[in-house]
């Protein structure tokens, strides 16, 4: 059974921009509100990771989510509110690139297209500013949930989702994974194991959290949350096959790097059309899981494509 494509009608890059445009209002001011009080040896690292831009997926991964599952009102307040807890997630995903480019783990020079936070402010800067965007995630969050008018238990809600993905169980043990394996041999399911948490389960997060937040029915949020385990893997798929087929510059980071680190990578594994077939086939199980809880959302289905068919 295959999944729907994309529906041709919808413009996916306009969608993409007019999305990242209100994620970048809703950074603004949050940095505004909740950094302007740190010192500044906390406060230019955290403001330095977080103007680095990016693509902004799980952000938009929330929003989308939320009207997928019925969130919104079109009143203002109502879509600023929604655009703070998306950048919840975007600080913890911040947070995780700055400790991941660090000397002790992958050491790397460029991310987003600029030099690596530790570059330009040292290794122990950058270590307390990833720590501190941690906290200021669940501010945001919290922000965001009251501008929604969402409950205290729903709030907590969002934050259990946020840190458990984030956490030893998800993202963190993910990385653990990854840095254990390096120059060892690691077949398909231990690979498949280390992204599930350290891409997947973040991604996932985000979609179960725009589901939260749209107070959306246990069954909805499960399928979301299914979607983003698929469209996680897939993206961490066309990752692994950009950094031996992209470029630098286009990538706006380092190319080659899994290699340089003897990284275990799905084309290693699978071979460079193995891997794409793979993350094809994971996008189409994403867009599966949503058609199988009738949730109808031309943003969600060509963004599990999207997350395979990307050049950066």
């Amino acid at each position: 059974m295959s999944a729907r494509r994309s529906d041709p009608r919808f413009d996916l890059g306009r969608y993409l921009e007019s999305e990242r445009e209100a994620i970048e209002r809703a950074r603004e001011r949050l940095v505004e509100g909740l950094v302007a009080g740190l010192p500044e040896d906390v406060a230019g690292p955290v403001r330095y990771a977080l103007e680095a831009g990016g693509k902004r997926l799980r952000p938009i991964l929330v929003v989308a989510a939320y009207h997928a599952a019925g969130g919104g009102d079109g009143k203002e307040a109502g879509e600023r509110g929604i655009h703070d807890v998306a950048c919840a997630v975007e600080f913890v995903h911040t947070y995780s690139l700055v400790h991941d480019d660090l000397p002790c783990m992958d050491n790397d020079d460029l991310r987003r297209g600029k030099p690596t936070t530790h570059r330009v402010y040292g290794s122990g800067r950058a270590v307390i500013a990833g720590a501190a965007l941690i906290p200021l995630a669940v501010l945001a969050l919290a922000r965001g949930g009251r501008a929604l008018g969402l409950e205290g238990g729903e709030i907590a809600s969002m934050v259990r989702e946020l840190c458990e993905a984030a956490g030893a169980a998800g993202m963190v043990g993910g990385q653990l994974l990854d840095l254990d394996a390096e120059g060892l041999p690691v077949d398909l399911s231990d690979l498949e194991a280390i992204h599930r948490r350290k891409t997947g389960a973040l991604l996932a997060a985000s979609l179960r959290i725009g589901g939260v937040a749209a107070r959306a029915d246990r069954a909805v949020i499960e399928a979301l949350g299914e979607y983003g385990r698929s469209v996680g893997l897939a993206f961490q798929i066309a990752d692994d096959v950009l950094d031996l087929t992209g470029e630098t510059a286009k990538l706006g980071k380092t190319a080659g790097r899994d290699v340089a680190l003897e990284k275990a990578t799905y084309p290693s594994l699978l071979g460079i059309d193995g891997a794409i077939a793979r993350a094809r086939a994971e996008a189409e199980a994403a867009v599966a899981a949503l058609r199988s809880a009738g949730i109808d959302t031309p943003e969600l289905v060509a963004l599990a494509h999207y997350a395979v068919e990307r050049d950066r």
